[in-house]
Formats: structure tokens, C-alpha cells, sequence
């Protein structure tokens, strides 16, 4: 049985999303996105017919059930209104990550979908790639006895800070999300799938600390290319994006910036565009760099730190057991053994990341399981629910209210990790 998709969000997700399912047998039938020029790009690619292509997802609502399920992935705003709309058509939903950007939003998604009885899952792709998935299993076989303690490092990239939190769509809360929020529920939620349970308490330190105004270089322009001490900045635009046109030519980001990848037409983008813009110019509020601290039931503790001083390179994880430790880079996987003194190594294959990459295989894997979900019915392919979703978003939230208060929030209750009751099957795509 072939499973159909709609794609709202046209987007570099959304057509990789689309791209992903169409490997793994799904046949794209609409699509909504506002830009003419990536609509028709994205309706050739996937020759999705003329009368299924739409300038917006209200469009695309509008037209009734056109596919068995919906990529949503717009931007983190505008996620709300379309999950609820789509729910109430039937569609079974793949939603980019964060569910919204409010809790009030979050709950509207969530109750949506269990009321229409769909199958939601939000895009924590961490969770899906080999390398959790071994790391996963070593934890629940008990070989390093109880997890006393674990240190997690998301490492943003310099580079990819300034690409896409300074210059980019995620650079203003007001306009997108918290840092924490936009880029990191992936890590929160991912270290509760770890640790098997939901966190007691939470505390947090963060702030914006290097791309602000006042850390502008004297001579510096408002602008990369008219730049005098562009030649000297980490963050010229101009480096850092003919790079990628020498090195990773019609990928990202560079297909944020312009479809001419020439180097012409980069350079014409960054004449134009947001992406040409200094680092310094006072655009952007989120946070460069922030540490959550989390107690879990019983006592054990997890630390969560997010850089963009670093390389944009898989996450670094020590694991601190009773019997033993493990140390992973997203692909490799070091387990020393107490009792033995000896340490073993395990490879997982890790897959991609970095400019281009696929989250160390998990998208490709979660769009995999998602649609296996929707065809045969068996909702256990996904490993998330719209309850454990907004669980883990209400933790960020509780994060960033420790934040900006200076304070330990109490989250309360010992509810194990898990659904919140047995979900219905779904009903046959």
C-alpha cells in the first residue's frame, strides 16, 4: 500500500521530509508553501498535480483530505492552527519541531489529536538514530548498573549560530521561539527518553552573550560585503558561505539563501538578503549559550549545555552509572565496566550530520517509521506521542522560567516516562 502526503511548509524540512518519504516508497499528492518560486520548485520535484499545489495551508485545508497523512512544516508560529485544522480533516500529522511556540498552542495540538484519534509525531528525530537506539538498549539491559548522573553537549556550531539563530528565521523570540525552544527540545526531549522518566526539578543559566551590538568591531558595516574587517571576523558571511559553495554546492544552507549557486548569484543574496548581514547588528535576542540542570525522581541528575562557540558536530554525552560509564559522540559508543576495568567501543554507524546532514540517520528513520505507522496501523513504530511531546516542551518551558526568574522550578510528580493511557489503533490509511 502506497501511503500519500501533503507537505505544507515548502521549506528546506519540508522538502526534505518529502524527499525522505519518497524513497521510502510514499507518493507526494499537494502541497502549500507562500513562495512561488520554491512551490513550483518543490511541485516539479515531486510532479505533484497542477490542482493539488496551494499558496497556503488554509488553501490546502480547504480542498478537504487530498493524502492519508501531512508534513507540517512551517514555520514555529504557524504550526498551531494548521495541526488543528488537519487533525479535524483526518490527517495523520508529521510536525517539525516545536510543537509552537506557547504552551497554550502545544495543548491545542495535543488535545486535537486525541480527539480526532490521528497519529501525531513531532520531529524529536534524535531518538530514532542507530546510535540512540544502541546506547538505549545498553542503559535498559543494566550494563552500567543505575544512571547516577549524565552531561549532554549540544555543539551549535559557530558558523550555524550565526547562520540560523543571528541571521536566520530562528534569530528573535518574539518571532519564532526561545533557543531552547527552537533548537534544543530535541535534547531535553531526548535526555528524558534516556533517563526513562520525567525530571522533578529544573534550574537554568543563559544569555546572549557575543552577538550584540556592542561586540561590534570598530570599521565593522552593516553589511559583510562592505565590510573592512570582514577578512578577520569568524562570522564574515562571505567566508563562510563561498565555503560551502566550494564544498557543499545545492545543499544547506545555501539553499536558504539563493536557488543561483553561483558564485554570483551567493554573492547577489548576500548583497540583498538577511544572510549578508553583520552578526552585530542588534537583530537577534536568543541566546548563544545555555546550561539546564535536571533532578529526576529518586535523585539522579542530567546537565545540559548548548554552545555556539563550538564545531556544528553530533552531541557529546557522558553517561554515569553505578556499574559502569559510558562516553558517546553520536556514533561511537565507549563503555568502561567497573567490576573488569576494561572498556569495550561499539561503532553504531551514525549516519550524517552537519551541513546537509540528517540528524546521524534520524530523519530519514523517523519519516520511515511514521509512515510504516500509517500503514499498518501499529502506532508503536513511532516512539512519541502528542502527551510525551508536550511533556517534554513543558520541561523547556519550566527551563526558561528558571531561567529569567534566577530560581529551581518544581515540575512535580513521579509519572514514569510512557503514554498517558493506552492509544486506540489507528484506523487503516
Amino acid at each position: 500500500m502506497t501511503i500519500t502526503l501533503a507537505i505544507a511548509g515548502a521549506g528546506s524540512r519540508g522538502r526534505d521530509h518529502a524527499r525522505h518519504a519518497a524513497a521510502a516508497g510514499a507518493r507526494i499528492t499537494a502541497v502549500a508553501e507562500p513562495r512561488p518560486a520554491a512551490r513550483a520548485a518543490f511541485a516539479a520535484e515531486f510532479d505533484v498535480p497542477a490542482r493539488n499545489v496551494f499558496a497556503s495551508w488554509e488553501e490546502l485545508a480547504a480542498a478537504g483530505r487530498l493524502a492519508d497523512a501531512v508534513v507540517i512544516a512551517t514555520q514555529d508560529a504557524m504550526h498551531a492552527d494548521p495541526a488543528v485544522a488537519f487533525a479535524a480533516l483526518g490527517y495523520h500529522i508529521l510536525l517539525e519541531k516545536p510543537m509552537a511556540p506557547t504552551e497554550a498552542d502545544s495543548r491545542r495540538i495535543a488535545e486535537a489529536a486525541e480527539q480526532s484519534g490521528i497519529l501525531l509525531a513531532v520531529c524529536h528525530v534524535l531518538r530514532y538514530t542507530a546510535y540512540t537506539r544502541a546506547l538505549k538498549a545498553l542503559l535498559d539491559s543494566g550494563r552500567i548498573g543505575d544512571i547516577a548522573a549524565i552531561q549532554h553537549l549540544e555543539s551549535v556550531g559557530w558558523w550555524h549560530q550565526a547562520h540560523s539563530f543571528v541571521r536566520g528565521n530562528w534569530a528573535s523570540e518574539a518571532d519564532s521561539s526561545p533557543m531552547l525552544l527552537a533548537k534544543s527540545c530535541h535534547d531535553i526531549d531526548w535526555l528524558m527518553h534516556i533517563m526513562g522518566r520525567r525530571p522533578s526539578r529544573v534550574s537554568s543559566f543563559g544569555s546572549l552573550l557575543h552577538f550584540r551590538p556592542e561586540n561590534k568591531p570598530a570599521r565593522a558595516a552593516e553589511r559583510c560585503l562592505d565590510c573592512g574587517v570582514e577578512s578577520t571576523c569568524p562570522y564574515s558571511a562571505r567566508r563562510i558561505y563561498l565555503n560551502f559553495l566550494a564544498t557543499h554546492q545545492n545543499r544547506w544552507p545555501l539553499t536558504v539563501l539563493t536557488d543561483d549557486h553561483s558564485e554570483a548569484g551567493v554573492l547577489a543574496a548576500l548583497r540583498d538578503g538577511p544572510y549578508g548581514r553583520c552578526v552585530y547588528n542588534g537583530d537577534n535576542d536568543v541566546v548563544d549559550h545555555q546550561v539546564v540542570a535536571l533532578e529526576f525522581p529518586g535523585g539522579a541528575t542530567a546537565s545540559f549545555t548548548m554552545s555556539a562557540f563550538t564545531r556544528l558536530e553530533h552531541r557529546k554525552t557522558r553517561i554515569f552509572g553505578t556499574k559502569g560509564l559510558i562516553e558517546g559522540d553520536g556514533v561511537r559508543i565507549r563503555v568502561t565496566d567497573f567490576l573488569t576495568d576494561t572498556d569495550e567501543e561499539i561503532d553504531t554507524d551514525g549516519g550524517v550530520d552537519g551541513p546537509g546532514g540528517d540528524h546521524g540517520g534520524g530523519d530519514p528513520a523517523l519519516v520511515a517509521a511514521f509512515l510504516e505507522a500509517v500503514r499498518s496501523g501499529d502506532r508503536s513504530h513511532v516512539l512519541t506521542d502528542a502527551a510525551s511531546s508536550l511533556a517534554s516542551h513543558l520541561v523547556v518551558w519550566a527551563a526558561e522560567r528558571a531561567r529569567h526568574s534566577g530560581t529551581v522550578v518544581d515540575l512535580g510528580g513521579e509519572e514514569e516516562w510512557g503514554r498517558s493511557q493506552p492509544a486506540a489503533p489507528l484506523a487503516h490509511a
